[in-house]
C-alpha cells in the first residue's frame, strides 16, 4: 500500500525532489559565476518562496486507464533490455569488455548519440521503483548504477572529441543518477555521479555555449554544434538539493546560460530560432536557480520565457515546429501547417513542458500553468504511438493540413528516453500540497493519500473527464476533521464551473489564481462533484491569422479526420456528438468526423481548418 507520508520538509526533500525547502541555502548570484554577454542586472536575492509542493510518487495511485497503461507499457519495453545492452556503448568507447548485442539506432557506441538515453531510462526505472514500491526495480537500478560506474576508463574516453554530445549525454546521466539516489534508494549513485562528472569535465567547455558559439569552436560537421551545455544546471541544482554537495551548485552556476536568460529577464523575447526543447529545459534551470539561490532575476527569466512560449503555441499546447521557436506576429505557425509535418517534438517536449509548468505552479500557485500542463497531456503525449521493442518511437505530433501519425525514421531517438519519464510524472503533476491543504491540479481517475495535521486522509477521484464534465471526489478522512481542498478551475471554464456536495448544490467559492478552495469539516463518506461545462469553442492559431482555427471542447483539441477543409464557423460550433469521443461537423463536402488526438491511429487528419463567416 502506498505510503501516506507526512508532508513535512524532510519527507518532501526525501521523495518529491523539488526545492521547496531551499530557503536555508545561502543566496548565490549566478551572474558572478559566468561570463556575461549582456549588460548585467542586479537581481534581488532573498529566501526562495514556494507555495505548493508536488505529492510524492508513492502517495498517488492512478486508476486503470490510458495514463497508467502508457507508463506500464513503456517501462516494460525498456525493462526488457538487458544491462549489457544498455551499458554496451559506454564499455565499447572505454575499451572494456562489452558483452550484449548493440541495440541500434542512435544509441550504439559510434552512432549518432552513443548511450544518450541511458540516464533517462535509469530515471524511469527509479521513478517506477518509487511508484510501485518495487524491490526488483530497485535491484535493477542498483545493478545499472554499479555497471555504469565500472564502464568508464580513467581518461573518460567515452566523452572524447568524437562524441558529438558529451554535455547532452552527461545531463541525462546526471538526471538518472540523481533519481537513482532519490527514488531508487541507491546511495552508491552519489559516488558514481561524482566519478562521471569528474571524468566528463575536461571534455566540456568552461561555460555554457550557444549553438552559434559551439559551431565556431567545432572542427567537425554541424551536428557537433548541437551539444547542449546550457541544459546542465537543472540537474546539477537537483544534485545539490538532494545530496548537499556544493560541487554541484558550483557546476550549475558555471553552466548557467546567461546570454539566453539575461535578455529574457529584461522582457526581450530571444526564443525565435532557438532549439525549442533544450531551451525550455534551460528555463527550468532558471527556475531551479531561483529555488537554490533566491535569485529573482532567474525566476523572472523563467516566467517571461514561458510566457513567450505560450504566445507562439498551438491549440494543443505544443510548440516549436521543426524543433525551433518561431517569431510571434508573423504568421509562422500558420505557415507551418502546410510547410512541415514536424510540428511538435512530443515526448521530449511534453516532459520539458511538465517540468517548467510544475516548477512555476509550485513557486507561484498560479493555476494557468496547470491549464497549460493539462492541454499538453490530453492533446499531445497521451496520443503518442506506443514505444516498440525494436526502438521505434513516436517523435513528432503532425499538425499539417494533411497530417499522419508516424514513428521516427531512426530507432531509439531522444523521445524514447523521455516518454517513460513523462508518463511517470502524471502522478506528481496531478496533486500538490500547500499551506491550505491539498491542491488538485489534473483531473484523471486516481487516489491520493496524505496526512493533514497528523490525520490520514484519502481522496479518490473518478469520472470520465475530459469527455464528461462531472469530476467526483470521495473524501475519506480517518476521522471527521476540518481541512481544505483546492481545485483548479481552467480559464476556459470561466464562471461556469459548479459544485455539489453529497448531491446538493454548493456555493462556488472564490477563485484565487485559478484555484477554488473548499474548507469544511469533512466526514468519512463525503462526495464533492466539480462540474466543468465542456462547451465547444474555436481558437485561432494566432491573432494575425484569425481564420485558421482549431475546434476545442473543454481542454480537448478535436482533430478533423481527412485533409483540412474550409468550413463555416457556425458549423464548427454546431458539431454534433455521436459518441463519447466523436463529433460530426457538416461541411460543403459532407459530414466530417472530429476526434481527440488519442483516438487517431493511421488516418489522415488535421487539427486546423480555415473558417468563413
Amino acid at each position: 500500500m502506498p505510503y501516506a507520508g507526512r508532508l513535512d520538509r524532510r519527507r518532501f526533500l526525501k521523495e518529491a525532489g523539488t526545492a521547496s525547502a531551499s530557503a536555508a541555502l545561502a543566496p548565490y548570484c549566478w551572474q558572478a559565476a559566468v561570463a556575461e554577454t549582456n549588460a548585467p542586472l542586479q537581481p534581488a536575492l532573498s529566501a526562495p518562496r514556494v507555495l505548493l509542493t508536488p505529492m510524492p510518487y508513492s502517495t498517488v495511485t492512478l486508476a486503470p486507464g490510458k495514463p497508467e497503461q502508457q507508463r506500464k507499457d513503456t517501462v516494460a519495453v525498456l525493462f526488457s533490455l538487458s544491462d549489457d545492452e544498455l551499458l554496451k556503448p559506454y564499455r565499447v568507447r572505454s575499451g572494456k569488455d562489452a558483452p550484449g548485442r548493440p541495440i541500434g539506432g542512435w544509441y550504439d557506441a559510434y552512432a549518432y548519440s552513443p548511450g544518450h538515453t541511458f540516464g533517462q531510462w535509469l530515471s524511469a526505472f527509479s521513478r517506477t521503483a518509487a511508484i510501485e514500491d518495487s524491490e526488483p526495480m530497485r535491484a535493477r537500478v542498483r545493478g545499472l548504477v554499479a555497471g555504469l560506474g565500472d564502464s568508464f576508463d580513467a581518461k573518460g574516453s567515452f566523452f572524447n572529441e568524437d562524441n558529438r554530445f558529451p554535455a547532452y549525454t552527461l545531463e541525462k546521466l546526471n538526471c538518472g543518477l540523481v533519481d537513482a539516489y532519490q527514488f531508487g534508494g541507491d546511495r552508491n549513485a552519489a559516488e558514481v555521479l561524482h566519478r562521471v562528472n569528474a571524468l566528463a569535465q575536461p571534455h566540456l567547455p568552461e561555460k555554457a555555449l550557444s549553438r552559434v558559439e559551439q559551431k565556431k569552436r567545432s572542427t567537425r560537421d554541424e551536428t557537433y554544434s548541437y551539444d547542449e551545455t546550457y541544459t546542465l544546471p537543472e540537474n546539477y541544482f537537483l544534485a545539490y538539493q538532494r545530496m548537499g554537495d556544493t560541487y554541484y551548485r558550483e557546476l550549475a552556476l558555471k553552466f548557467m546560460h546567461s546570454s539566453f536568460l539575461n535578455p529574457l529577464a529584461q522582457g526581450e523575447n530571444v526564443l525565435p530560432g532557438l532549439h525549442a526543447y533544450s531551451h525550455l529545459n534551460a528555463l527550468n534551470s532558471a527556475a531551479q536557480a531561483y529555488l537554490v539561490t533566491g535569485d529573482t532575476k532567474a525566476l523572472t527569466a523563467a516566467v517571461n520565457g514561458f510566457d513567450f512560449v505560450q504566445q507562439q503555441s498551438f491549440a494543443s499546447g505544443g510548440w516549436g515546429p521543426n524543433e525551433a521557436f518561431v517569431t510571434p506576429g508573423r504568421g509562422e505557425l500558420a505557415q507551418s501547417l502546410h510547410g512541415t509535418h514536424s510540428s511538435f517534438e512530443t515526448p521530449c517536449g511534453a516532459y520539458g513542458h511538465f517540468k517548467i509548468t510544475r516548477s512555476l505552479l509550485a513557486i507561484t500557485g498560479d493555476g494557468r500553468y496547470g491549464d497549460s500542463m493539462e492541454a499538453v497531456m490530453f492533446n499531445t503525449i497521451l496520443g503518442s504511438l506506443p514505444l516498440q521493442p525494436d526502438g521505434r518511437s513516436f517523435y513528432y505530433s503532425d499538425y499539417n493540413f494533411e497530417a499522419k501519425k508516424a514513428y521516427h525514421a531512426t530507432k531509439w531517438p531522444c523521445c524514447s528516453g523521455t516518454l517513460a519519464q513523462a508518463a511517470s510524472d502524471y502522478r506528481i503533476n496531478a496533486y500538490l500540497h500547500g499551506a491550505r491543504g491539498l491542491y488538485v491540479n489534473l483531473y484523471t481517475p486516481s487516489t491520493v493519500r496524505f496526512e493533514d495535521g497528523g490525520r490520514p486522509v484519502e481522496v479518490q477521484q473518478s469520472g470520465d473527464y475530459p469527455f464528461d464534465s462531472a469530476i467526483h471526489f470521495d473524501v475519506r478522512p480517518a476521522h471527521a476533521a476540518r481541512f481544505a481542498l483546492s481545485f483548479r478551475v481552467p480559464a476556459w471554464a470561466g464562471n461556469n464551473a459548479r459544485m455539489t456536495l453529497n448531491g446538493k448544490p454548493l456555493p462556488m467559492p472564490t477563485l484565487v489564481k485559478g484555484f477554488t478552495t473548499v474548507e469544511r469539516v469533512w466526514g468519512k463518506h463525503d462526495r464533492l462533484t466539480l462540474d466543468l461545462p465542456l462547451a465547444l469553442r474555436i481558437q485561432p492559431i494566432a491573432p494575425e491569422t484569425p481564420n485558421t482555427v482549431a475546434l476545442l471542447r473543454g481542454p480537448v483539441l478535436l482533430y478533423g479526420l481527412g485533409p483540412a477543409e474550409t468550413v463555416k464557423e457556425t458549423a464548427l460550433l454546431a458539431a454534433r456528438q455521436t459518441d463519447q469521443s466523436r463529433w460530426t461537423v457538416a461541411t460543403s463536402a459532407g459530414d466530417r468526423t472530429y476526434v481527440p488526438f488519442s483516438a487517431i491511429s493511421g488516418e489522415t487528419y488535421s487539427p486546423y481548418q480555415v473558417v468563413t463567416g
